[in-house]
């Protein structure tokens, strides 16, 4: 058994390469191996938001707290709100974030293959982000 208590393990801020605007990062869990499950609870201010990215074994998300936005590669935006589960396929190119007035929080549950939970791609531009 590991208790991880609340507290114990640092925030981090959400790097620039993988996130537009302010993103902070506070971890929850991370499975030793065999398991390859890890988790987060990822806190974006308004206007912020993930790059585009694709996960090897997929994600799921599941919104704590405000409103947030959410697009699968060649779908619509879709709004968020707390207690919604959004599930991504594997290799499904997707990205999620905070409305433009509101700030949104979700915990982020995926699994690492060959080590990597995740697969960075290019950035969400202003015009995709917000196309009205």
């Amino acid at each position: 058994m590991d208790i991880k208590r609340a507290g114990t393990q640092p925030s981090a801020k959400g790097p620039a390469d993988w996130f537009t605007g302010i993103v902070r990062i506070d971890p929850l869990f991370t499975a030793a191996e065999p398991a390859r499950a890890g988790g987060a609870l990822v806190t974006f201010e308004p206007g912020a938001r993930t790059a585009w990215h694709t996960h090897p074994l997929g994600q799921t998300l599941i919104v704590t707290a405000g409103c947030g936005w959410v697009q699968r590669e060649g779908g619509s935006i879709e709004v968020i709100r707390p207690g919604d589960v959004i599930s991504f396929a594997p290799g499904e190119k997707h990205w999620h974030g905070a409305t433009a007035t509101s700030a949104m929080s979700h915990i982020a549950i995926q699994e690492r293959l060959n080590g990597s939970p995740v697969d960075w791609l290019e950035p969400v531009t202003d015009s995709q982000y917000n196309p009205g």
